[in-house]
């Protein structure tokens, strides 16, 4: 997994890339991207099927805040990034949501 951050210097944005790679999506058909950038929508970002079986968005962030996010892989199992900043723990049993600080 990975997050790729670029800031821009034009304004107060950051295109973060999120990349769920193909050994964590397995054989999905789709997977999106939710957090608090979306309102925790889970149709709202779905991300593109890669050439190599994994996934891909890029969002443009507001910068000088820490955003908490999921994946959800075929509608039905979350999975969190291995590389995020940090994890915080969700209204869930058990679960915790990654954390991206822009």
């Amino acid at each position: 997994m990975s997050i790729r951050k670029r800031f821009l210097k034009s304004k107060p944005v950051c295109k973060v890339t999120f990349k769920l790679p193909k050994q964590v999506a397995g054989e999905a058909k789709t997977v999106c991207l939710a957090g608090e950038f979306n309102g925790w929508d889970t149709t709202a970002t779905q991300m593109e099927k890669l050439k190599g079986g994994g996934f891909s968005v890029t969002l443009d962030l507001e910068t000088g805040r820490a955003y908490q996010f999921r994946y959800l892989v075929d509608g039905e199992r979350w999975e969190n990034d291995s590389e995020a900043d940090g994890y915080v723990p969700s209204e869930y049993p058990d679960a915790e949501n990654c954390i991206v600080e822009v």
